[in-house]
């Protein structure tokens, strides 16, 4: 459930919402002449926790790749802040306040864990240093034990820990997870859960890819389901919830 101080989301897909610190419309992006995403709308308000769910292969990375401008729309726009942001280069959308934890986590694996984590601090973009290295070590306790330790002597979990860490050492306004939990053992997912919880409640916004929608719909206010590119659901979590056929045609479960 959302916290009280969070504002309200506009649950139609199509609407804007109100603050929206992403905004994309329409987007329609291939690979080749696979066509991947079919005019898909997908905006994100400030303070806002949102779940992108859907089986494999439906179009959810591809969706994060083209916000992040990582791979680029054939068709469509994409809004960051107020600013067109259409197939800008990824460090241009993450200077504007958009930190992305890609699935296979991406961390740097000659670098210690203090060396990945500092290599990132930085002022976010109202200049608010909220997230220092000594909060995330205390959000991260069990980074903290192994800072010493190169990033490919982490097991995967404590990748993905120190991954999400280094995002919040940018200070952004919107955390995007790719798979959060995705090959973690039980324990530490839940662990992964937990520090998406703090984050939401330190009023970052977040997107959230996991195929766990139970843990992802604790959390999160709203949820957009796609399925072969389109979207097919774009609601809160309490409606999500309360339509299991939903949940067994979309999701399978």
């Amino acid at each position: 459930m959302p916290a009280p101080d969070r504002p309200e989301a506009v649950d139609a897909p199509g609407d804007a919402l109100i603050d929206a610190l992403i905004d994309a419309r329409g987007l329609n992006t291939y690979y080749g002449a696979s066509h991947v995403l079919r005019g898909v709308d997908f905006a994100v308000g400030r303070g806002e926790t949102i779940g992108l769910m859907g089986r494999n292969g439906m179009g959810k990375s591809t969706l994060l790749k083209t916000l992040m401008g990582l791979v680029k729309p054939r068709s469509g726009s994409v809004r960051i802040m107020g600013r067109d942001m259409t197939a800008r280069p990824p460090h241009e959308i993450a200077q504007l306040g958009i930190a992305y934890v890609p699935e296979g986590r991406g961390i740097f694996g000659n670098l210690s864990v203090v060396e990945n984590l500092k290599m990132a601090a930085r002022a976010g973009t109202r200049g608010q240093r909220d997230w220092t290295y000594e909060r995330v070590l205390e959000t991260f306790p069990r980074l903290q034990e192994r800072l010493g330790h190169g990033g490919q002597q982490l097991s995967g979990g404590e990748q993905q820990m120190l991954t999400i860490g280094r995002a919040l050492m940018t200070n952004p306004d919107v955390l995007v997870l790719d798979e959060a939990t995705e090959g973690l053992a039980p324990l530490i997912a839940r662990e992964i859960w937990r520090i998406c919880s703090v984050v939401r409640d330190t009023g970052i916004s977040s997107v959230i890819v996991d195929k766990n929608w139970k843990h992802v719909t604790r959390i999160t206010d709203r949820n957009v389901i796609l399925v072969k590119g389109e979207v097919v659901f774009a609601g809160s979590s309490d409606e999500l919830r309360s339509r299991p056929e939903l949940l067994e045609q979309y999701l399978g479960v």
